[in-house]
Parts: C-alpha cells; sequence; structure tokens
C-alpha cells in the first residue's frame, strides 16, 4: 500500500513562510512526477506546482516568484517552500503523485494540510 504524508501546514501571518513536505511510502518502483495543489473554501482543486523526476518544474501564475518546488528522489519527497504568503493563498495544500506500484501506474493523494495566512 502507498502512502503520501505531508506536514508543515499551519498558520503565517501575511508576508511569511512556510516549507510543506509531502512523503511517499510504500511498495513504490518508481514516481514520474509530484505536485501540489490547493483548495480553498468554495473553490476548485487548482495546481500550484509540479516537479518531474527530472527536476522540471512547473507553477501557477499566482505563485511564481513566491514558490519553490523541489524533491529528493532518494526519499520520495517533495518539498514546496513558500514565501510571501499573502491570505489569497489560505487553503488545504494536497500532494500528488505519478507512481509506479507492481506493474501499474497510479495518481496518489495525500490527506492535505491546511496553510490559513492571517494577521
Amino acid at each position: 500500500q502507498v502512502q503520501l504524508v505531508e506536514s508543515g501546514g499551519g498558520l503565517v501571518q501575511p508576508g511569511g513562510s512556510l516549507r510543506l513536505s509531502c512523503a511517499a511510502s510504500g511498495s513504490i518502483f518508481s514516481i514520474y512526477a509530484m505536485g501540489w495543489y490547493r483548495q480553498a473554501p468554495g473553490k476548485q482543486r487548482e495546481l500550484v506546482a509540479a516537479i518531474t523526476s527530472g527536476g522540471s518544474t512547473h507553477y501557477a501564475d499566482s505563485v511564481k516568484g513566491r514558490f519553490t518546488i523541489s524533491r529528493d528522489n532518494a526519499k520520495n519527497t517533495v518539498y514546496l517552500q513558500m514565501n510571501s504568503l499573502n491570505p489569497e493563498d489560505t487553503a488545504v495544500y494536497y500532494c500528488n503523485a505519478d507512481l509506479q506500484a507492481g506493474q501499474e501506474w497510479y495518481v496518489y493523494w495525500g490527506q492535505g494540510t491546511q496553510v490559513a495566512v492571517s494577521s
């Protein structure tokens, strides 16, 4: 069984920073892409940032220049460094991974971690 476990969420003041982590564990053969999505109350889930196993990255326009995604392939872990946070970044952040377990490819999701930006 594969699990994605997120950590690092919390409450931060506007202009502050947080670092999210997501570790994948279980019977994983390989991971292609890992990413972070977020869902604010009353809104659809949206892609925040993604990174491939080769290190190619993609960011939503709203976070470019403020957020940085990185991964440690040896640890099957992806990180999201979030700087210059503003109230519009408040959401539940979900980790996502496209991975191979056995002979099949799957998309797995973490349970979500709350990020709240407020003074």
